[in-house]
């Protein structure tokens, strides 16, 4: 690959609701890819119903191993381009990847949204056990459950959950 290319998963940008149709077409192409779905109610004026829809609304995660497979990916009909931020492509590193797939599997959480603000109010926190056990987070509101931020640094965007308070400690407490 060259110089500016790294092996390693990277973002790609689909057109709106193309999400599927992409990552089922790079499965075909024999690429690696990742679309985070979680399962959402949808309320109209007669009934109710539950869909999936993405996590990150036309955001793909591509694994590149070469030149060869990050072309192949962006002509994927229905793909656009890869997500950059400034001169260099965004490339999220396989811990969170893996994160995430734990955010979407995990029983333990509830209302999954995401969010691109950076929030800064609120205390942070180290879940401390579960399926998202050392995983840093801010509270952002405190009730029966709290509500809490996972940045994702490499995507710039923010995964917001409900799980239970006991599950917290604080970042100084944790052994």
């Amino acid at each position: 690959m060259g110089k500016l290319l790294k092996t390693g998963w990277y973002v790609l940008y689909v057109r709106s609701r193309h999400e599927r149709k992409v990552d089922d077409l790079l499965k075909e192409n024999q690429l690696e890819s990742f679309l985070p779905m979680i399962t959402t109610i949808r309320r109209w004026s007669d009934r109710r119903k539950m869909i999936k829809l993405p996590l990150f609304p036309s955001y793909v995660f591509v694994k590149i191993n070469s030149s060869m497979d990050f072309h192949k990916a962006v002509s994927i009909e229905g793909a656009c381009t890869f997500i950059k931020f400034g001169n260099e492509y965004a490339r999220v590193s396989e811990e969170e990847i893996l994160k995430i797939k734990l955010c979407i599997g995990s029983d333990e959480l509830s209302d999954i949204k995401t969010s691109g603000k950076l929030l800064r109010v609120g205390e942070n926190k180290v879940i401390n056990s579960g399926s998202l056990s050392g995983l840093e987070c801010e509270i952002l509101k405190i009730n029966n459950a709290n509500k809490i931020i996972v940045r994702i640094n490499s995507l710039q965007q923010n995964i917001i959950a409900s799980i239970p308070s006991y599950h917290l400690v604080s970042l100084g407490n944790i052994a």
